[in-house]
């Protein structure tokens, strides 16, 4: 009875690792599929799909939907205006997913490619994602606003991550 019973638990360890495995690995595959989306949707100018995979906290700070739809329309308008123009946007690895205050959370490497005023400027940056299970999505928040201590105490009070999370990169050269 000992060895069955030893044995059985065994076995039930054994599975539930294995099951822990694929369902992170299912949430790194589904946080690298929606840090995609969003890179494109803001590559394309479709701020509408944008704002599907902003965080909720970062949407309401913004006064809602509409208010950040205008904002960040009057932002990339002006940023045309002076010359900007999108060459490439694309989401490129995730980090380990992380189980911390109830929800998965992990950092997606994302690079872009711009030029503005006879300048290619290349940024290597990290969106940090949470699992929004419901939905079956993950919501991003720019890295730089986890630096901004103010903002996120507002957003998300007390956050606190195991995550080391790496500096944004960017070189520039002339074209």
């Amino acid at each position: 009875m000992n060895k069955t019973t030893s044995t059985i638990l065994m076995l039930l360890l054994f599975c539930s690792s294995i099951s822990f495995a694929q369902s992170t690995q299912e949430l790194k595959t589904s946080a690298l599929r929606d840090a995609k989306r969003i890179c494109q949707a803001t590559f394309k100018m479709d701020f509408n799909k944008s704002i599907d995979y902003m965080h909720p906290g970062f949407l309401k700070m913004m006064g809602g939907n509409e208010m950040a739809l205008e904002l960040l329309k009057s932002k990339f308008n002006t940023m045309k205006e002076a010359g900007f123009v999108f060459e490439k946007s694309d989401a490129l690895e995730v980090s380990d997913v992380v189980l911390e205050d109830g929800e998965y959370r992990c950092y997606v490497e994302a690079f872009n490619q711009v030029t503005m005023n006879g300048k290619r400027i290349k940024t290597k940056s990290y969106l940090f994602g949470i699992y929004n299970a419901e939905a079956k999505s993950w919501y991003f928040i720019d890295i730089k606003q986890l630096k901004n201590e103010a903002m996120m105490n507002q957003v998300l009070p007390n956050f606190k991550t195991s995550l080391e999370i790496p500096d944004d990169e960017v070189t520039t050269e002339d074209i």
